[in-house]
């Protein structure tokens, strides 16, 4: 039984010693994605918030078209294409 003990912890420190150095990898490797990682964290939140406030899309789109009537038609086919397309794509 001892001699059984005794190779699961030598397992179990080479699997850690693994472990460390993966992790280490992966630390190098993602590093030159970070910055790109953040953007898209920040693009997904901000979705999220704009998502959560639908009086703020009205808003946009009331202020767009006292400002610009004529392009107003134009924003509002190109919103209403995207609000379709994301909820096909939510459906999947």
């Amino acid at each position: 039984m001892n001699k059984k003990l005794t190779r699961l912890a030598e397992r179990r420190g080479l699997l850690i010693a693994q472990a460390e150095a993966q992790r280490a990898a992966l630390t190098i490797n993602i590093a030159p994605w970070r910055s790109h990682l953040a953007l898209a964290d920040k693009g997904i939140a901000a979705v999220r918030y704009i998502r959560s406030r639908p009086a703020l899309i009205v808003g946009a789109a009331l202020l767009i078209a006292v400002l610009r009537p004529r392009r107003a038609g134009t924003w509002l086919q190109r919103g209403w294409l995207a609000w379709q397309i994301g909820r096909r794509l939510r459906g999947r």
